[in-house]
């Protein structure tokens, strides 16, 4: 549990890389990397692991890379939104369970869950397992009004909202996220893009 939000607070934030239109097609692979930083200002480490697009491997991937790091003393999980690589979505519950750290999901722009429900039943025979994910993720709360929400597991929304803030420096994305996002475009096109 965390009493007090400290400047140098250990964070790992995961992002995913790019993937095409004929990679989901094909169900091939995208990088996942997870930037662990002390607060704002010090990258101590990297991870990285593979992910099927549109797959279903995201939340053991993020598992795997937190629990087998040499990161002992990371105090909670960012994440970049509840899906990666297209509709490869993350079970928030399992990944707090199995890791025994909060995690913090933070987005840009609030979801249509509706239209992603529709697009799942369209495309995918497991629709409804993925559908129960999103639902079961707990409710998007506005940090920045029309600008920033925030998702969290294990901690108050009140302490989820202070990592956030030691953890951004520029912009509205904490920086574990933000070089996390730069890091994974890099890996898959040669250069890093911006948010």
């Amino acid at each position: 549990m965390i009493r007090k939000v400290k400047p140098q607070i250990r964070v790992v934030g995961f992002d995913d890389g790019t993937f095409s239109f004929s990679s989901k097609l094909r169900r091939e692979k995208t990088v996942l990397i997870g930037v662990v930083m002390k607060g704002s200002s010090e990258v101590v480490g990297v991870l990285s692991r593979w992910i099927t697009v549109d797959g279903t491997d995201a939340t053991d991937a993020i598992i795997d890379a937190v629990n087998s790091s040499r990161f002992k003393d990371l105090r909670v999980i960012m994440l970049k939104g509840i899906t990666y690589a297209g509709f490869n979505v993350v079970d928030l519950e399992k990944l707090y369970r199995e890791t025994g750290l909060p995690v913090i999901v933070v987005i840009r722009k609030k979801p249509d869950l509706k239209a992603m429900e529709e697009a799942l039943r369209k495309h995918f025979s497991d629709a409804e397992e993925r559908i129960r994910l999103l639902r079961r993720a707990p409710p998007l709360m506005e940090l920045i009004p029309g600008k920033l929400y925030i998702q969290t597991v294990g901690l108050p929304f009140k302490t989820a909202s202070e990592v956030v803030e030691v953890t951004t420096k520029t912009g509205l994305t904490p920086e574990p996220l933000r070089l996390a996002h730069m890091i994974a475009s890099a890996v898959m096109t040669g250069e890093s893009k911006r948010e």
